[in-house]
């Protein structure tokens, strides 16, 4: 889509050029335009002009003798002579000594260069500007400064625009959004049928979904006007501003009908109203002429309404009740089939050598938003330049998930042999345990490399296909991986580190996840004690039970990480000579496959 915007400079420009006329009037203009004209003169001259008593002004410095006549109408110069009676003679024939002879000038011509002449400057400069202020806001009063009207950027239709071809992963949406299209095209088919469009549509889901790139492939394909704006934007600091760019902006899009309308994190003005006193309810104002204008249109004007967020828990119901925002979408993270459609999309702007399997670089990337595949063809592209190779192999993509996941390998990190053998221990510690049990993901990769991330080394297990159901073994066998590397720790070293801090975290997470939210306690039953918020931005919870439930939560939280940690450092145990070998190859490798691991353990012939 290009964008069309109207030039025009921002109000500091002008100051500064009326500052710089002033600076220039002030400081050249007076060098040249009042410097008096001085006539050079021999010491006779000056000597027979004292004799005719025709001396008005004189200053005598240690090189020079200014003087003007008796009219002070001519002004001479000439030399020092070595003459004592001088100031005698001076005195005697009645002249006035002074200082700065010549320098006043004409005091009409001072008065016209230092304060008329600026004068005018300024008012001629302020007519321009308002001349400039009165076309850019179409005649309005120019000493409102432009405030209160929409800085919304308007996209035309381009031969290279963005259609829902560009948009991978998401055909649910597109389906719902392929509707307005329709609609916009071939409006009488649905308004003979009595059917009207959907005022508002209501983009919702995680940051990096593609949200803003919908909206811009509906104004794409559509073939109309898109006016783009966020809703911070609408934020000013002067009550009422937010209020008038709203007006602003349904005023245009009404006059360049039919056109899309698209508001990007409307919870910005659109969060529910709490009551609560405030000195300055600009952005409820805000949001109360948001409702007004989404009432004032009729639905068969041609204007669609498109908004998108990542907390549609935190908008005001009246602006998402049906007659306002009629429909929502979701724009969820991309599933197995999605990712791969999404990375093939952005792959067609890299060269690609033969070797790459997109459905295996898309079952290593799950839970990755549009945004982050597409960091990950870049990062593989720029790894593959890095190389000195002209086209992007499976290692480069491979590696690019590690990049977006873990971060970069530190290469000049350097862990002592005791440091590495702990870590290589600790890894295979995660993948033994994996191995050994029916319901863990087959281990994709093991490496010790440390990342910046502060990684010293990580296991990467990844599932056959999504899976949207877990069990409550998978849950359990999930908490038993993750508790295997500071089993391994204890059981070959007896003692522990700070390694596992990560993975503690993570465990008790899940454990806490499976009681109080997920009802896989048989005393606690189907009875829920805690609440997602935020489910599109990391997920918070808050826990709503009183003190004595909230203990035994914890005890049985603690008591279910127990047993898990337990079953990992059995399995560990009874498959020391496994741990043994596959650690100490660990240790020489560095980094080995999922397809090593299992071939290598296979081969010791490990007990169950």
């Amino acid at each position: 889509m290009k964008e069309v915007k109207s030039p025009k400079k921002p109000l500091i420009y002008y100051y500064v050029l009326v500052l710089a006329i002033l600076f220039l009037f002030n400081m050249i203009v007076p060098s040249f335009l009042m410097r008096p004209q001085i006539d050079l003169v021999d010491y006779g001259t000056f000597m027979d002009m004292i004799d005719d008593q025709d001396i008005g002004q004189v200053e005598i410095t240690d090189t020079e003798i200014t003087f003007t006549n008796k009219d002070n109408t001519k002004i001479y110069q000439t030399g020092v002579m070595n003459d004592p009676t001088l100031t005698e003679r001076l005195h005697d024939c009645g002249a006035v000594f002074a200082s700065d002879v010549g320098e006043e000038g004409s005091p009409i011509l001072s008065f016209l260069l230092s304060f008329v002449l600026p004068l005018a400057i300024f008012i001629g400069l302020g007519q321009y500007m308002n001349k400039k202020m009165m076309e850019q806001m179409g005649g309005k009063n120019a000493m409102s400064f432009g405030m209160g009207k929409s800085n919304a950027r308007v996209y035309v239709q381009s031969s290279d625009g963005i259609r829902f071809d560009d948009v991978a992963g998401e055909d649910e949406a597109k389906e719902n959004l392929a509707e307005i299209v329709d609609y916009l095209h071939n409006p009488k088919k649905y308004t003979d049928v009595g059917a009207s469009m959907p005022k508002g549509v209501l983009l919702v889901g995680p940051p990096g979904t593609g949200k803003t790139m919908l909206a811009k492939a509906v104004a794409g394909e559509a073939g109309v006007p898109f006016f783009s704006i966020s809703g911070s934007e609408f934020v000013e600091m002067f009550v009422g501003m937010g209020a008038s760019k709203v007006r602003d902006l349904f005023k245009q899009a009404k006059e360049k009908a039919p056109c899309i309308v698209f508001i990007d994190e409307i919870d910005a003005i659109g969060k529910k109203r709490d009551g609560q006193f405030s000195t300055n309810d600009e952005r409820e104002q805000t949001l109360n002429q948001l409702l007004t204008e989404m009432d004032g249109f009729e639905g068969n004007n041609g204007v669609i309404i498109l908004a998108a967020t990542n907390r549609p828990e935190s908008l005001d119901p009246a602006l998402t009740r049906p007659g306002r925002f009629d429909r929502r979408v979701p724009v969820e993270l991309p599933d197995l089939a999605g990712r791969e459609a999404i990375l093939k999309v952005h792959a067609k702007k890299i060269k690609t050598a033969s070797d790459v399997d997109f459905h295996t670089i898309a079952r290593m990337a799950a839970g990755t938003s549009g945004a982050e595949l597409a960091n990950i063809i870049n990062e593989a592209a720029l790894r593959a330049v890095r190389a000195g190779r002209t086209t992007v192999c499976q290692a480069d993509l491979e590696e690019s998930i590690e990049v977006v996941i873990a971060g970069y390998q530190k290469k000049n990190a350097i862990l002592s042999d005791q440091e590495k053998k702990v870590v290589a221990y600790h890894e295979i510690g995660h993948a033994l345990v994996a191995a050994k049990q029916s319901h863990s993901a087959p281990v994709q990769k093991i490496t010790i490399i440390p990342r910046t991330s502060g990684a010293l080394g990580y296991t990467m297990q990844v599932e056959q296909n999504d899976k949207n159901l877990l069990t409550k073994e998978e849950l359990e066998d999930k908490i038993a991986t993750l508790t295997g590397g500071r089993a391994a720790e204890e059981v070959v070293f007896g003692q522990i580190t700070t390694g596992a801090s990560n993975d503690i975290e993570q465990a008790t997470k899940l454990a806490r996840a499976m009681i109080t939210r997920y009802g896989m306690n048989e005393d606690f039953d189907m009875v829920a004690f805690e609440t997602v918020t935020n489910q599109y931005l990391g997920g918070d919870t808050s826990l709503a039970c009183s003190a004595e439930t909230q203990q035994a939560i914890d005890q049985k939280v603690v008591a279910l990480v127990k047993r898990q940690h337990a079953k990992a450092r059995k399995i560990l145990e009874d498959n020391r000579e496994a741990l043994d070998r596959l650690a100490q190859y660990l240790y020489e490798k560095e980094t080995i496959t999922g397809e090593e691991f299992m071939q290598l353990l296979a081969e010791g012939g490990a007990q169950q």
